[in-house]
Order: structure tokens, then sequence, then C-alpha cells
């Protein structure tokens, strides 16, 4: 007889999963790495994102805002985009020193296209990720070709000039810049400086709209401060962040580094595409090389080349081609300019505006230094303490040296922002 019958099949056996063996993990190679501190400037915007509360307003950033406060991509960029996707370009990759239209550009811009130096091939460009790449080029360049020199930063500065050339090995030290009593130039202190310096020393410079504080020296300050590097036989570094945002005029924003070259200074030269032509996220600069021979200048070019490979090998090509397109097409040429005189006029105006708000405040207080910064910054003398009462009490995000920028204030938000910057000078 069959016992199974009526009780179905059999159940089948499963396999048994394959055990898997405990690991014991071990310390981590990486436990003595200690957390990097939040960027000073980049954290703000963090920080700001955090906020719930509706009044809040960032003024960390240095980025071009709308009168709604929002970001901008100029209308110029557009059709220039629309240009580069009509052409039907491929992708290959770009020379290590970048595509030439964009670096014919970038130095026409720079001096001029009718300049002699350029004439003459004593100008080269090399292509490089904004700004902060063509620095760290020319101080890697720094490093290797001029050991044992100091470069001359001014107090204050952007705050990543310090770690770029520190990176490179390169020793940096202050020159006095900021007059805390004027909220002004100290120009005396400068020259000083510069002049105990050794000779040979590097000098960084910014070409104009000086970052954090707003403050250029004048005309004739730029022909002594040219004098004193030319006698005591300096490298001028410009920094170029700024040009034709800062006044809306391209050639008096280049005033400085046409001058000292003019006076038959050699020169190291970073200039950015990031606030001029709104290609913050594109990554768009070239670090420039002017000496006195067009055969020094090939060598010095042909060594930065040799970094950049290092680096990132071959630079982006999108960014380099809207540059290229907008300043070596006339028509979009001039739109561009109007353009800038339109951002920078926006930025003038809240300025003007903020000063006769504070004035009305709390006019016992001299606010003239408002109007008498230039570019996207104000430096407004605020103490660290005072800056954590404009955050915590305020929500006004900024950065703790004081800084705010102009560019993310709307006449909407000129009152609050006043009532925030007499109440944290006075609470604090």
């Amino acid at each position: 007889m069959n016992r199974t019958a009526g009780l179905g099949k059999a159940p089948v056996a499963r396999p048994l999963a394959p055990r898997v063996p405990s690991i014991r993990m071990q310390a981590s190679k990486f436990d003595t790495v200690e957390m990097a501190p939040p960027d000073p400037i980049l954290g703000v915007s963090e920080a700001f994102r955090a906020c719930q509360d509706p009044r809040k307003l960032n003024l960390g950033v240095g980025a071009y805002r709308t009168e709604e406060l929002q970001p901008f991509v100029l209308p110029v960029v557009k059709k220039a985009e629309q240009k580069i996707v009509n052409s039907a370009g491929n992708k290959e990759y770009l020379p290590i020193d970048g595509l030439p239209e964009f670096k014919k550009a970038t130095v026409d811009l720079l001096l001029g296209a009718d300049h002699p130096a350029i004439k003459e091939g004593r100008v080269q460009a090399l292509q490089a990720l904004s700004g902060t790449g063509a620095l760290r080029v020319g101080a890697g360049f720094l490093s290797r070709y001029m050991k044992g020199k100091s470069v001359y930063i001014s107090n204050p500065t952007w705050g990543n000039h310090r770690n770029i050339f520190a990176d490179e090995g390169v020793e940096w030290k202050y020159y006095r810049y900021f007059d805390a009593e004027t909220v002004g130039l100290d120009f005396q202190g400068m020259m000083a400086d510069l002049e105990a310096a050794p000779e040979g020393s590097i000098v960084l410079l910014h070409g104009c709209a000086h970052n954090p504080t707003g403050i250029d020296p004048t005309p004739e300050q730029w022909t002594q401060i040219a004098q004193l590097c030319q006698r005591k036989g300096h490298l001028p570094f410009f920094d170029v962040a700024y040009q034709g945002f800062a006044s809306g005029s391209l050639d008096q924003d280049a005033a400085a580094p046409r001058l000292f070259v003019d006076m038959g200074l050699e020169i190291l030269v970073s200039q950015s595409y990031s606030k001029n032509l709104g290609l913050y996220g594109e990554r768009v600069g070239a670090t420039v090389v002017i000496s006195s021979s067009a055969d020094a200048s090939k060598r010095v070019l042909s060594q930065m080349k040799k970094i950049a490979r290092a680096i990132w090998s071959n630079p982006p090509m999108h960014g380099a081609k809207i540059a290229a397109e907008v300043v070596n097409d006339s028509t979009l040429f001039e739109e561009w300019k109007a353009e800038m005189q339109g951002m920078a006029g926006r930025i003038t105006r809240v300025r003007g505006e903020l000063r006769k708000s504070l004035e009305s405040k709390w006019p016992e207080k001299d606010w003239s230094f408002v109007t008498s910064q230039i570019g996207m910054f104000s430096f407004t003398g605020l103490s660290p303490a005072q800056c954590d009462v404009m955050t915590n009490k305020h929500f006004v995000f900024m950065t703790k040296d004081g800084r705010i920028s102009l560019a993310g204030l709307n006449s909407a938000k000129v009152e609050y922002l006043a009532n925030a910057i007499v109440d944290s000078f006075k609470s604090a």
C-alpha cells in the first residue's frame, strides 16, 4: 500500500544560501584624516539654503542676481550658444593651451587689439579653469622658476589667494591695503610694505574692483605703484576678475595692467569670464604672460602648458567658444558691452539706495564708503561679532570679514539690510 497516497507531492528541499564569512574590518587607513572646515565663502551659501526664515538674504557669494534676486544668463550668451549649436562643431580635445580664438579674444580684451606687445609677439595666453585655475598655473610657474621669492598679497584679499600660493609652496606675505579708520585705501602703508619687500618679489594686484574691499587705487596711485615695482624689480601679477563688470567699461577696468605694460614692466595676469559674461559654471579663464621679448614669452608658455598638462590636461571647450563668439563678433560684442553696463548700473543704483537708507537711520556716521567703493562688493567694516548678529539675528548671510555682495541685493531689500547693518553696528 502506498502510504503517501492522498498526501500530495513531497516538499522540494531548497538549497541553503551560501554562508557569508564574517569580515572583521580593520582600522581605516584614513582614520588620521581630519575633517576640513567649510569653505568660508561657499559655506555661506550652504547655510543660506538651510535657513527657513523668509527674510533671509544671501550676500556671501559673488554672483550677479537680477532685481528679482534670480540667476541671470546674459542674452548675448544665449545667442552665442545658438551659433555654436548651429555650427555643427565637434567635441575633440582642445590644444593644451586652449582654443586659439579664445586666446586671441582674451589678450585683445586685456590690452586692446592693436597693442604693440601683441603685434610683437610678447603676449602669450594659456586657457585655464577660470581665475582660480589661471592663478594656480601662475603660482606653479613661480614655484618652479622664481624659487625663494615671496608673493605679496593685499590685506585683506580674496580668501582663495592664500590657498593657491600655499598649495604650490610659494610663501605669501601681506602688504597693507585697508584702512579701517577711513574705510579706504591705506596707500602709504601699501607703498611702504612694497618698498620694504626684497627686490624681485612678486606683487599680487587686483586689476579693478578689489575683492573684498571694492577700493581701488586712483590712476595717480597706480602710476606710483608701477614706478615702485619698476625700481625694485618686482614682478606684478594681476588678478583681473571683473573687467567690464566693475565700471561697465572694458577699457577703464583694464587701465592698470595696460599702464604697467606701457611703462615697460613684465607682468603675469589671471583673467576670468565668470563675472563679466556670467559664465560661473563654465570655468573660463586664462593665464597671460607679457614679457620683454617674444622668445621669453614662448618659453614661459611652454612651461605653463607643462603644468596644465599635469592638472587638467586639456581645457574645456564650451565656455571658451562662448567667450570667443561674443568678443570676436562685432555685433555680439556691442550687445555684451551694453549688458555689462546694465549689470554694473544696477549695482551702482542699489549702492546709492543703501547709502541713502543708512544715512537716514544713522546720520552721525559716515557712510560715504558705500558709494566710493566699486564693483560687486562692499566692505562694511563690520567685525566678526557684528557679522554674527547680521546672520543669527537678521538672517543676512555674509562672510566674516564684513564683505557683502551687492549683486545679491535689490531695491525691495535695501531697507531691511540697512536696518540690519545699523543694529549690528550698535549691538555688538
